[in-house]
């Protein structure tokens, strides 16, 4: 996995590519929060995201939770259909 962050105007924009699992979910983890130093609005760019598993999707409802403890909030663009399935049999 590989994580891309960068700035537009007031959103961070973080594109995640490969797989997030179990092996890499602290990672986007411990970079969320250095995120929140930068703002507190983001869009997670999935369209280069292959696989998500349960931890994985940990790490994204850990990130949802974190920017709104702050007023902020993260959406999601771009989920492709392998990763849709987890988000959609979780409801998540």
């Amino acid at each position: 996995m590989t994580i891309d962050f960068r700035k537009e105007s007031r959103i961070g924009i973080i594109k995640i590519v490969g797989r997030l699992d179990a092996s890499n979910a602290r990672e986007l983890k411990d970079n969320f929060v250095k995120y929140l130093e930068e703002t507190i609005f983001f869009i997670m760019d999935f369209s280069e995201l292959e696989f998500i598993d349960s931890t994985g999707l940990g790490a994204v409802i850990s990130a949802f939770k974190h920017a709104s403890e702050v007023d902020g909030d993260v959406y999601i663009a771009n989920l492709q259909p392998k990763p849709r399935m987890v988000f959609d049999i979780t409801r998540a």
